[in-house]
């Protein structure tokens, strides 16, 4: 079985720290790997790094270069327990190899850019687009690509406090924090890292959601508003209403719709988000809409990506356009709700409750996987119902 050693390479120029390596024996060879970190001269006690100086600075540093050197020794020796429980041989060269394979891997950036990949390869292109801008958050944080397996409660505390600081939500805090323990846990749930439970003490809840639907005689100022002479706001509401119409249907599914969708009186289509097929009756009120916004003679059913076929980036213009609009729209109408597409979905499923439509029936028509979804997104009952109930209580005694 091979042994690791930490040892120290004294330099031979003056003022330059000393090299820390990893000191592999196997079969009678012996091979160094550097370690990544420098030491100054005195700070090696020939066991550890130890602080030497009343300097609280270089004794956080050197808290570091220990934590470092420990993660670079478990890294190692995990690699050689692996070749161990294998039954064929091995020496001190595929030790090397199979670390420099693990770094290269398992440092923070490229394990999530491999989860990205794999996110845009299922067509999970949004999700890979939350991942990334997590990713972008922390490696800015870190300063550094780190390793995965150096990640732990202190590092993710200070993370927390770093976005506090530059003024993000506790909404906002989960949303990143929530990503990375989902990439970490990943890792560790492979094997490629101990599980350290770094996500204990940072915040990664849900808060309540905030209630955006809309009474239905609101609904009906939207329909009914004349927009002939404003072309951008016509269209902006239009799709609000025909996202209202297909139950909630989102924007980007509503992009992706084509007109071979269309067939015997219904639409049929599969959420992007889940991969969940579903079929809504289609309906003269949505004819009416495709018929106003014509997409020419390409396959879409909408004129959503005018710039180019299927792009993300045009996909996201018109998402942009279109919720600017509504905003211009709501505020002209008082609404104290910002009005945006996703106001739609809240207001598909609140109205159906309201209406005496079961849960589950309003969560089979908006592809929810479960009704606790869709219970995100009702709106609380109208208070004068709840006063005219707590007066028939009060009356009772």
């Amino acid at each position: 079985m091979a042994t690791i050693k930490v040892k120290v390479e004294p330099a031979t120029i003056t003022d330059v720290p000393d090299k820390v390596y990893y000191q592999i024996s196997h079969k009678g060879r012996v091979r160094r790997i550097f370690s990544g970190y420098r030491i100054e001269k005195g700070e090696w006690n020939g066991v550890r790094v130890t602080p030497v100086r009343d300097d609280v600075a270089r004794n956080s540093a050197l808290k570091n270069i220990s934590a470092g050197i420990k993660a670079g020794l478990a890294r190692l020796a995990r690699i050689v327990a692996a070749l161990d429980s294998n039954a064929a041989e091995y020496d001190v060269a595929d030790i090397i190899d199979a670390y420099a394979a693990y770094m290269a891997e398992y440092s923070f950036t490229a394990y999530m850019q491999g989860l990205i990949a794999g996110l845009k390869a299922a067509g999970r292109v949004r999700t890979a687009e939350t991942y990334e801008a997590a990713m972008r958050s922390f490696a800015k944080y870190c300063g550094t690509d780190i390793m995965l397996d150096t990640i732990d409660s202190g590092l993710m505390a200070g993370y927390q406090q770093w976005l506090s600081a530059r003024g993000l939500t506790m909404n906002s805090i989960s949303f990143y924090n929530r990503i990375l323990r989902a990439a970490y846990n990943r890792a560790a749930d492979s094997g490629a890292i101990d599980q350290r439970h770094p996500f204990a003490k940072v915040y990664t809840g849900i808060p309540a959601t905030v209630k955006r639907a809309l009474p239905l005689s609101v609904m009906k100022r939207i329909r009914k508003l004349d927009l002939h002479d404003k072309p951008a706001m016509e269209y902006a509401r239009d799709m609000f209403l025909l996202s209202f119409y297909l139950r909630g249907m989102s924007l980007i599914d509503m992009a992706y719709l084509r007109r071979s969708d269309l067939r015997n009186g219904y639409v049929v289509y599969r959420r992007r988000k889940t991969g969940r097929l579903l079929m809504i009756k289609w309906t003269s009120e949505m004819q009416r809409i495709v018929d106003v916004h014509k997409c020419g003679s390409g396959d879409y059913l909408l004129p959503v990506f005018r710039l180019k076929p299927d792009g993300r980036s045009s996909y996201r213009n018109c998402c942009y356009n279109i919720n600017r609009q509504l905003h211009r729209i709501g505020h002209a109408l008082g609404l104290c709700t910002p009005l945006t597409m996703y106001v739609a979905r809240h207001c598909w499923a609140t109205a159906a409750r309201s209406k005496g439509v079961p849960l589950s029936v309003i969560s089979e028509g908006m592809g929810h996987n479960s009704e606790a979804t869709t219970r995100i997104y009702l709106a609380s009952l109208d208070t004068s119902a709840v006063d005219k109930a707590n007066s028939l209580v009060i009356g009772s005694i």
